[in-house]
């Protein structure tokens, strides 16, 4: 990825609210329809404020002046992103059948996740984003849209998954960064931890996996089965996410290393029946989304392909109909 030319596409692709017309009327919706969407897009004003404050972390800690500014323009996308989804909420609370307020998972969650970020390895914080990302970009907003199948809607989404693709772009250039040599370097060159700071990375990783679960379970999986009942497009999102993950399964770090034992061992056809719910609750993910998403070839083409290639490919996977 030519780092200069998307901090210009960054910078060019910016938008404003008011470029949205918020005059349309909203379609009709049955009352159960009307409370799920108005929660949807009111929890979705404060996931992309979580994502906005993972850039922030990762604009600090890059090392590249281009990489800082192109992570500072995603700062910006993500709080315009939230204050539209908190527009959406009220576009589509026509009835003001109750009051809605952000899941308290997701608060418990965001406050436990910043810290973890700030705390752990820079590849460890970079793969848990774009998992957010692809989740975000590849399955939730698309369908949701789709689910509302309304103009307003229509409108904002095109804008907000433009900007989740320049997202996504990057975070799989950064993946290819963590995968590198260079980054073996840095790490091998950086001053050893203290057993206070390691403990305090244990304990931040420890609070911040424990609240996943829950999570995900009611701000991603529970959405999704009203909006994707086929799962479609939340399996094609996992994939995406275990394919970057073989191509970069080289990489022979501790926690790389434990989260590729914990998926073999849920596959594995003795472990997996006996082990599969305690996996499933510290991974923090649905069990259909830990089983094996990819073939034989796609696992071949994905560990050949660039990771622009994966990127691109994880892109497209957002025209899924």
């Amino acid at each position: 990825m030519d780092v200069a030319r998307m901090l210009e596409m960054c910078r060019r692709d910016q938008w404003r609210i008011e470029d949205l017309d918020w005059s349309v009327t909203p379609r009709a919706l049955s009352r159960e329809d009307e409370i799920a969407v108005c929660q949807y897009f009111t929890d979705m004003s404060g996931i992309e404020l979580l994502a906005g404050a993972l850039f922030e972390v990762q604009r600090d800690q890059a090392r590249d002046a281009t990489l800082r500014k192109i992570f500072s323009t995603f700062v910006v996308d993500e709080e315009r992103h939230s204050r539209v989804a908190t527009l959406l909420a009220r576009h589509y609370d026509v009835h003001r059948y109750q009051r809605y307020e952000l899941n308290p998972h997701l608060v418990r969650f965001q406050k436990h996740f910043v810290n973890a970020v700030q705390h752990l390895a820079p590849d460890i914080a970079n793969a848990y984003i774009t998992t957010g990302e692809l989740l975000l970009d590849v399955a939730l907003l698309r369908s949701l849209d789709d689910y509302v199948d309304d103009e307003m809607s229509h409108q904002a989404m095109k804008l907000i998954n433009r900007d989740e693709s320049r997202h996504i772009a990057v975070d799989y250039h950064m993946s290819e960064y963590y995968a590198s040599p260079e980054y073996e370097a840095w790490l091998a060159s950086r001053p050893k931890k203290s057993v206070l700071e390691e403990a305090r990375a244990a304990w931040a990783l420890v609070g911040f996996m424990y609240h996943a679960q829950p999570f995900f379970r009611d701000v991603f999986f529970r959405p999704m089965e009203l909006v994707d009942p086929t799962n479609r497009r939340l399996i094609e999102a996992f994939k995406r996410i275990q394919l970057l993950g073989r191509k970069t399964d080289h990489v022979n770090r501790p926690f790389t290393r434990f989260l590729r034992a914990l998926q073999d061992l849920f596959n594995h056809p003795v472990s997996g029946p006996i082990l599969g719910p305690a996996i499933s609750r510290i991974m923090g993910v649905d069990p259909k989304v830990i089983r094996v998403l990819y073939d034989e070839e796609e696992e071949r083409r994905a560990r050949a392909a660039s990771f622009d290639a994966l990127a691109q490919e994880a892109l497209e996977a957002k025209t899924l109909s």
